[in-house]
């Protein structure tokens, strides 16, 4: 169960993947047939692998950055790549953009209209994420929870965030 104070939203590996297929229903019971997959890196690359694998469509990849302060935890410059890594000739058709979570919804939107200008072959787009937070101006045509307050979302991965291979390595030492 995903436990909430108001400012911190703390999740599990069991809940994390549990939010990935709820999301995989939700996509599905809504009948809409997609292309492809692309999903924004880094925090759209475990639900986009994991749709990737239940809908067994291809994925791409956009890069994607604005969480660099603070190990992470404070929005910054919005980045985006030039380029889409695809294994097909190009990301075109119906698509499914995929992330983890509309914080303030700028990147979404940001990405959507990179997507519209230098992909004409896209015929139609839809997003698809975890989580939309309160603050977000961007509303995901798939979310699993609409939070109504903006709490920071712990991620079962973030522990990365702050370890080094030096702890790594006593960890694993012989």
């Amino acid at each position: 169960m995903l436990t909430e104070d108001g400012k911190h939203l703390y999740v599990s590996h069991d809940e994390y993947h549990n939010l990935i297929e709820k999301l995989a229903v939700q996509i599905y019971l809504s009948g809409w047939a997609f292309d492809t997959i692309l999903c924004l890196a880094r925090g759209g690359m475990r639900p986009g692998d994991v749709l990737s694998r239940i809908f067994r469509k291809p994925l791409a990849i956009m890069s994607t950055s604005s969480y660099r302060a603070e190990a992470g935890r404070q929005q910054g410059h919005l980045d985006i790549a030039r380029y889409i890594t695809t294994p097909q000739a190009e990301v075109a058709g119906r698509v499914l953009l995929v992330d983890d979570l509309a914080d303030t919804g700028h990147t979404m939107a940001e990405v959507i209209l990179r997507l519209r200008a230098n992909y004409t072959g896209i015929t139609e787009l839809r997003s698809a994420v975890l989580w939309i937070k309160a603050a977000s101006g961007f509303k995901a045509d798939y979310a699993v929870e609409v939070l109504s307050t903006n709490p920071w979302i712990h991620q079962p991965f973030e522990s990365y965030d702050a370890m080094d291979l030096t702890q790594l390595s006593a960890k694993w030492a012989p």
